[in-house]
């Protein structure tokens, strides 16, 4: 297995190889600090899995990911990071990522979650999880019934024209329990809202 580690903090970086050694199917380790060396890396090598830094100084580390995928790179990512943001780990899945691992992990859970991914399963530290479940629910007992119904048909993408003729209700009520679910939920525009609901439903 070829693994590339992506941290803009070259304490980390070596933290994490000296965890990688005790992995004997690990046959190579690259670093990089940045997003330009690090697609240089998984352009260059067949790397099968990197590990991914969210904040690597003013850059994001999802900017990896979605530059690899456009490139077809076949290689597998997780998230390593020390952020239990619900905006972060939520970003994080939208990227289609394969694993998000918080960096207080142990190193036992660390090689665990790889051997996960590597066997083509998702591995998402069970604490940032928990975490989002129980931040989100707190959030979704303020929306009214009515408000979690519009909020259950924001998830399969519909329009306000389409929620409103399934709920039987005006086009016009429709645009005031988005707004309201926006505000309640603390979120921006109603792209965010559908993939929290699809998120959650999913769960």
């Amino acid at each position: 297995m070829k693994i590339l580690i992506v941290d803009d903090h070259p304490l980390v970086r070596k933290g994490l190889l000296a965890t990688l050694s005790f992995e004997e199917n690990i046959e190579k380790i690259q670093e990089a600090s940045n997003v330009e060396e690090a697609i240089n890396l998984l352009e260059r090598d067949e790397l099968d899995l990197a590990m991914v830094d969210l904040q690597l100084g003013k850059e994001d580390g999802l900017e990896i990911v979605k530059r690899a995928k456009k490139k077809n790179i076949k290689t597998k990512f997780v998230i390593l990071t020390s952020s239990m943001r619900k905006e972060d780990f939520l970003r994080s899945q939208k990227t289609s990522i394969d694993g998000y691992i918080l960096k207080e992990a142990f190193a036992e859970d660390i090689l665990y979650a790889l051997r996960v991914v590597m066997r083509g399963k998702k591995f998402f530290s069970p604490e940032i999880v928990e975490y989002t479940a129980k931040k989100e629910d707190n959030q979704l007992d303020q929306l009214t019934p009515r408000e979690k119904d519009v909020f259950v048909e924001l998830s399969k993408g519909e329009s306000n024209l389409e929620i409103a003729k399934h709920l039987f209700i005006s086009e016009h009520t429709v645009r005031k329990h988005v707004s309201n679910i926006l505000s309640k939920l603390e979120l921006t525009h109603r792209t965010q809202a559908a993939l929290l609901a699809n998120n959650l439903i999913k769960v």
